[in-house]
């Protein structure tokens, strides 16, 4: 692993009925995820995509790659865009700095989603512990 390495892309597919079940999970009732007429009201093109479920699927593709014995110390996003039901979204992350100290490597990353047209809707970092070892 060195500075500039990607992390594997993860790509989803967001449903309506998914955006429902996550308002359902997570408390999030705000009409726009799930209700049409509500959020072309609200000035947006339809239903959208939920922030945190963006931010949760960033840190699926970070502890995926990361694996099973590695800790994902912070995960922080800030939302560029909205998204919404039916396009693909793509996860992509880089590595931007590696730390090791006391058999510990910490991973620091940069990560984002992107829309269809390739513009990033979400952006962050996240830092990862990883065990001692090849990787």
């Amino acid at each position: 692993m060195v500075v500039g390495d990607r992390l594997p892309t993860l790509t989803k597919l967001p449903t309506t009925r998914q955006l429902v079940m996550f308002a359902g999970a997570s408390g999030d009732f705000y009409e726009i995820h799930y209700d049409n007429a509500v959020a072309v009201q609200s000035g947006l093109p339809g239903v959208i995509v939920h922030g945190y479920l963006k931010m949760a699927w960033l840190g699926e593709l970070v502890s995926t790659w990361a694996g099973p014995d590695a800790f994902v110390q912070r995960v922080d996003v800030s939302y560029r865009g909205t998204d919404v039901p039916g396009d693909a979204y793509r996860l992509e992350g880089q590595v931007t700095a590696i730390s090791p100290v006391d058999g510990v490597t910490t991973v620091e990353l940069e990560i984002w989603g992107e829309g269809p047209a390739g513009a990033k809707t979400t952006i962050g970092t996240a830092a990862v512990q990883l065990p001692a070892g090849p990787r």
